[in-house]
């Protein structure tokens, strides 16, 4: 596996970042797409969280081995919102919160961040999204069903993210049908997955006030170094195929893969298995 280090840019003009990352679709680190003047910066605390919406009642997501079939991992239990911030700053946890849209529920925090979008208005900022994490936890390595670029932006902590493009899902053992890698990355296992050993990738780590630009269709593999948390917008993604494939995916592809599962269990598994195994061998023998 080989990781290169990825750039960082602040002050850019729309035209440069359309021209030279959204439309090539090249990552990057912005150090400015969130207003170093927005509120949320000095205002969105875990105390002004749970005084707002500590009772709200929050899903949480834990390890993922258990739902490599799933398109989508289930949760595996829920918490008031304010114990599970007193829980990621007391401990280490696996226990994250995923698309959680805080701001819908307060819509009066949409006021406290300030973007410079450099896409030209193409930021769909209505959809704010927020993801918690205690330290050491993790998300499966994967690419988002809808295919939409996306900006990370993290508030509190720091996270590293792993970026590899879509060229490279052989490489990965991508599950035919699904949108991740039954291989582990953190602990990869090169005599069960030889062709890890071939991929090539991006190294991100983002701390508060910085910004990852992941384009559309980019796999990512996301580790809390520290407890903490970031929000995400969208934009739909650049190229009519990526359209496309997002449609397909949430309005085809996901469901055809829950009737196989639900209609042959196990076994359809096993079949997706032996697929992403041989793709593999395939890539690693080109």
């Amino acid at each position: 596996m080989q990781l290169e280090k990825i750039e960082r840019i602040s002050g850019i003009s729309s035209d440069d970042f359309i021209a030279k990352y959204l439309k090539p679709g090249k990552p990057v680190i912005l150090s400015d797409f969130i207003d170093p003047q927005s509120p949320a910066f000095t205002k969105w605390t875990y105390s002004y969280f749970k005084e707002i919406a500590g009772s709200q009642i929050v899903s949480l997501y834990g390890k993922e081995e258990s739902s490599k079939d799933r398109v989508a991992s289930a949760p595996v239990t829920q918490m008031k919102f304010g114990d599970y911030l007193d829980l990621i700053e007391k401990e280490p946890t696996d226990l994250r919160i995923f698309l959680f849209n805080l701001l819908k529920l307060k819509p009066e925090l949409n006021k406290d961040i300030i973007y410079n979008d450099p896409t030209g208005g193409k930021i769909l900022k209505w959809l704010p999204y927020l993801f918690f994490g205690g330290e050491g936890s993790s998300t499966r390595n994967h690419y988002d069903i809808d295919m939409s670029h996306v900006f990370i932006s993290q508030y509190k902590g720091i996270k590293k993210i792993w970026l590899f493009p879509l060229e490279q899902s052989a490489n990965l053992y991508k599950l035919p049908y699904n949108f991740h890698s039954i291989a582990n990355l953190k602990e990869p296992d090169y005599k069960t997955f030889p062709a890890l050993r071939l991929i090539q990738g991006i190294e991100a780590e983002i701390k508060p006030g910085e910004t990852l630009f992941m384009p559309s269709g980019y796999w990512h593999f996301i580790q809390y170094a520290t407890e903490g948390f970031s929000i995400s917008v969208r934009a739909l993604p650049s190229e009519p195929i990526n359209r496309w494939r997002g449609f397909r995916n949430l309005m085809i592809t996901r469901h055809f893969d829950n009737a196989m599962r639900k209609l042959f269990k196990e076994q359809w598994f096993e079949y997706k298995t032996n697929i992403a195994l041989k793709r593999g061998e395939k890539a690693l023998h080109r």
